[in-house]
């Protein structure tokens, strides 16, 4: 349609953005903050737990004052961890963020995906991410016996996070 033909027809720029692809939005970046406190003495990822749409940009970003941070998916790729991310999915690693760094990954492939905190990971700095369309279910959590109990504590439920969106924790 040429640009003439358009006007002419009463059209208008939300009308026209089904037919231009690439134009139509999508879901803004969801966003994870690391941080902890200012003693170092614990640190989180906030929200720890999210649901998002596939094709969704999901950004972390260090704000945390005295600690680098990694957002690393466990899967084999990654210092040989255990696979918690869809079979098909690209395993991330962020690399060490320094305060105010931060690192984006765009997810595609739904189902539930784990992630660590190199550093802080046996302090239970862990994270999970839920990649489902509007209204699914049947997505379960990993089998138990592949991590420290002390890193499977730091999980949300997924049911949680389907039902919530967002888990966030009781405390900082």
């Amino acid at each position: 349609m040429r640009r003439r033909e358009f006007l002419w027809g009463g059209g208008s720029i939300a009308a026209a953005l089904p037919l231009l692809p690439g134009l139509a939005s999508a879901a803004p970046a969801a966003e994870i903050t690391m941080t902890g406190r200012r003693d170092g003495s614990r640190v989180w990822f906030d929200p720890y737990g999210v649901l998002i749409r596939p094709g969704q940009t999901i950004r972390w970003i260090n704000r945390d004052p005295a600690n680098a941070h990694t957002a690393t998916a466990y899967a084999p790729a990654n210092f040989d961890h255990p696979r918690r991310i869809p079979g098909g999915a690209a395993a991330f690693d962020s690399g060490y963020l320094l305060t105010d760094e931060a690192f984006e990954v765009t997810l595609e492939v739904p189902g539930v995906y784990d992630y660590y905190c190199i550093p802080h990971e046996l302090s239970g700095m862990v994270g999970r991410i839920v990649v489902a369309p509007p209204g699914a279910d049947g997505f379960a959590d990993y089998p138990a016996g592949d991590l420290d109990p002390v890193i499977l504590n730091g999980f949300p439920p997924v049911a949680d996070i389907l039902q919530a969106g967002k888990v966030r924790h009781e405390e900082g």
